[in-house]
């Protein structure tokens, strides 16, 4: 009797390997824009609970342009912000599309949106 070769044949792992290639350059085209992302979240959060606490709209305007500058931020700026009371609480919220170019025309289009209503330490549910 005669044993028959088992495994995976080339063409297999080759193709294998050009998803996880694809997969990994996807996600270093999508990373930078999430990553900014996630910068201004905590920025807003910041400002929101540190130097904006009391202070008028221009306040939090000016203190979110600072942190800007320090991080880096260029997806929203400070007239991005929408600033409104509720209650006692500042809540300041963003929202933008950013179009991340994936390959030739090929393009993914990202809704990104925050806002530090509802947020860790808040009592709403």
């Amino acid at each position: 009797m005669r044993n028959k070769q088992r495994g995976v044949s080339f063409p297999v792992i080759f193709l294998i390997g050009v998803i996880l290639a694809l997969a990994a350059v996807g996600a270093m085209k999508v990373g930078p824009a999430y990553s900014e992302f996630v910068t201004a979240k905590k920025a807003i959060f910041a400002v929101a609970a540190g130097e904006g606490r009391g202070g008028s709209v221009a306040d939090v305007r000016r203190a979110f342009d600072r942190r800007t500058a320090i991080d880096n931020i260029t997806a929203v700026t400070p007239g991005d912000l929408d600033v409104t009371k509720d209650g006692n609480e500042i809540v300041i919220s963003f929202a933008y599309a950013k179009k991340v170019p994936l390959f030739s025309n090929v393009s993914l289009c990202i809704d990104f949106a925050a806002s530090t209503s509802g947020g860790a330490g808040s009592d709403k549910e």
